[in-house]
C-alpha cells in the first residue's frame, strides 16, 4: 500500500534513505491509527490501514484552509476510527507473486526513434 515493492533510487545511500523514510511514514500512520483507536475506544487492530491512508489523503487539502489545526486533527481521528476491518473468519491469502514480468524490452532510446522504426 505504500508502494515500496519497487524503490526508485539507484545508489545504495539513497535506497537506504528511501527505505528509512518508508519506515518513518509507516510508523507515523500506525501511530495515528493507535491514537484514533484510543479516542474511539476500539481495538487498534480493528482499524483499516488502507482506510487510514485514504482518509489522510482526502483530508490533507483541508490543511491549507482556515480550519483550526485542533479541529482538523479531531476530524481526522474521528474519520479514521470509522474505517473498521470486518470480521472475516477463515480468510487467508495465498503467498504468490502477483506482478508478472512483461515480455517487452525497456525503452532505451527516444520515443521518436521507436515510432520512426515502427512506421518504416
Amino acid at each position: 500500500m505504500l508502494q515500496m515493492d519497487q524503490l526508485r533510487c539507484k545508489t545504495p545511500h539513497r535506497v537506504r534513505n528511501e527505505f528509512y523514510m518508508h519506515l518513518v511514514a509507516y510508523n507515523l500512520i500506525r501511530h495515528v491509527m493507535a491514537v484514533s483507536a484510543q479516542e474511539a475506544e476500539v481495538e487498534p487492530w480493528t482499524i483499516s490501514f488502507k482506510g487510514t491512508l485514504q482518509t489522510i489523503a482526502n483530508l490533507l487539502p483541508l490543511l491549507s484552509t482556515r480550519i483550526a489545526t485542533e479541529d482538523w486533527c479531531a476530524a481526522l481521528l474521528a474519520a479514521i476510527a470509522t474505517h473498521t476491518v470486518g470480521n472475516r473468519p477463515n480468510r487467508f491469502e495465498p503467498r504468490v507473486r502477483k506482478r508478472r514480468q512483461k515480455k517487452y524490452p525497456f525503452m532505451n532510446q527516444r520515443r521518436e526513434n521507436y515510432k520512426r522504426r515502427m512506421a518504416a
